[in-house]
């Protein structure tokens, strides 16, 4: 007579299915990789915008402290920290800050475009006499002296390797007469690229 206890263990074989039922130990790293970039992210962001982020007070306290501390050892131990932080948050609270992070890159690409046709005007300024001449027309307001003085700055900062202040500040001009122009949205900033392309 076959034994009925042959090839068994003392358990039946559904008695671990709801183990497996669980995520695998590399899923629950991947998630947590994925929470503690978004993280990372966050504390990249500046602190007004992090404000306005919806999230748990406690987790954008955790954010805004990473944010202060310059000590590398020490940003890096309250970057775990808010790793930790960011576990504590259901699916709809991270839905909800991808949703807002989403958003900005959205914004920030259009923010880098204008930002490389302001930086392209500049070059133009510091190699062609013309385009000054064009930058003037535009904008008769501009007090031409000092505009003159900043170029002839910038490309002595360029030609003897010092800190690029008067570029800068070329730069800090371009983007108010920008900014103005376009009363602060995206459209100048497509109009400056098309006239880079013109020139």
């Amino acid at each position: 007579m076959p034994n009925p206890n042959r090839g068994s263990v003392g358990f039946q074989s559904n008695e671990f299915e709801q183990e497996y039922d669980r995520p695998s130990k590399s899923q629950l790293k991947r998630e947590m990789t994925a929470l503690q970039k978004l993280g990372q992210e966050l504390v990249e962001q500046p602190r007004d915008r992090v404000k306005r982020v919806p999230m748990p007070e406690d987790v954008r306290e955790a954010i805004l402290i990473c944010q202060q501390i310059k000590d590398h050892e020490g940003r890096r131990r309250q970057m775990q920290y808010v790793g930790k932080k960011m576990r504590t948050l259901d699916e709809d609270e991270i839905a909800a800050i991808q949703k807002t992070l989403d958003s900005w890159k959205g914004l920030s690409k259009s923010d880098t475009a204008a930002m490389h046709a302001l930086e392209r005007r500049r070059e133009k300024l510091l190699t062609d006499g013309e385009a000054l001449t064009e930058l003037l027309a535009e904008n008769p307001e501009l007090d031409v002296q000092h505009l003159r003085t900043l170029i002839r700055n910038a490309r002595k900062e360029q030609a003897e390797n010092k800190p690029p202040k008067a570029y800068r500040e070329i730069f800090q001009i371009l983007k108010q007469i920008a900014a103005a122009r376009n009363g602060g949205n995206a459209d100048a900033d497509e109009e400056e690229d098309d006239e880079q392309d013109d020139e």
